[in-house]
């Protein structure tokens, strides 16, 4: 019987990467695509050549966009980690049928269109002078990357021994300290988890940012969109990789991070 069990679980984790190599390695073929030597996209190339990433670096409209989503993606990032913690602690404490109208609400952006929010979005900044700016996007963008934050969060709260901040607080430790001290390492995998998912979000994001950047704050899903429309050559590709390649370096952080803060740690402070 456990011999079974054994071949069952290996044959479900064979189909599970078969399945998986499926969805995702056209997602890679953008890299062999940037490293094409002609000047049209070819999958295999016939030659290679890093001639479209010189292209690439060499342009500054291609880094201007390229710096303003990592900007953008940094202050939404910052924005959603810190409401979506404040929020998953409140949430937490609400008790059953307020907890799940909260989460309901938290949703929200990920339930409807994003065109919906994105001319929503583009009224609310038009009047309060945010249009085409960088903060104006960053908080755009807060609104889809908030539920990733707080889904993390509240995933790491259970976790969380309250009998530890009890005992905390009995011992005279305020707010802050018992935050710091006891709950934030106990959430800090949700918080790596939470702010990934939240970069990713805003640096690929496309259709609030062809509302709101505007001239002065161009993404490079932007520049990409307008490349294409114009032009489909493999320096598309090359900014394609690139959004693929900090994708993979900010999860790998991620998982580290959270990998680390998980380790026993000798004369933490207490």
């Amino acid at each position: 019987m456990t011999g079974q069990t054994q071949s069952r679980a290996v044959v479900a984790q064979v189909a599970g990467a078969v399945v998986l190599a499926f969805l995702v390695m056209p997602i890679f073929a953008v890299v062999p695509a940037s490293l094409n030597d002609a000047s049209f996209i070819k999958i295999p190339p016939e030659t290679y050549s890093t001639r479209w990433y010189t292209q690439f670096f060499d342009d500054a409209t291609w880094v201007s966009a390229l710096l303003n989503s990592i900007k953008v993606a940094l202050l939404a990032t910052g924005f959603s980690v810190v409401l979506g913690t404040s929020a998953a602690l409140g949430i937490e404490r609400l008790p059953g049928t307020l907890r799940s109208l909260a989460v309901g609400l938290v949703l929200a952006p990920l339930i409807v269109p994003v065109i919906m929010i994105s001319i929503s979005l583009y009224y609310v900044t038009r009047s309060f002078g945010l249009y085409g700016t960088t903060i104006g996007l960053a908080l755009s963008h807060s609104l889809l990357c908030l539920p990733f934050v707080v889904l993390n969060v509240g995933v790491s709260l259970k976790r969380l021994d309250l009998n530890l901040v009890r005992a905390a607080e009995g011992l005279g430790a305020g707010p802050w300290r018992v935050f710091r001290t006891i709950t934030l390492p106990a959430i800090f995998p949700g918080l790596a988890g939470g702010g990934a998912f939240a970069f990713v979000t805003s640096f690929d994001e496309v259709v609030i940012s062809i509302f709101i950047a505007g001239y002065g704050a161009k993404t490079l899903p932007v520049k990409l969109w307008e490349q294409i429309r114009v032009e489909f050559t493999p320096v598309a590709a090359v900014g394609s990789t690139v959004i693929l390649g900090l994708t993979v370096i900010v999860f790998i952080l991620a998982r580290w991070s959270a990998a680390a803060s998980n380790r026993p740690a000798s004369g933490r402070d207490t």
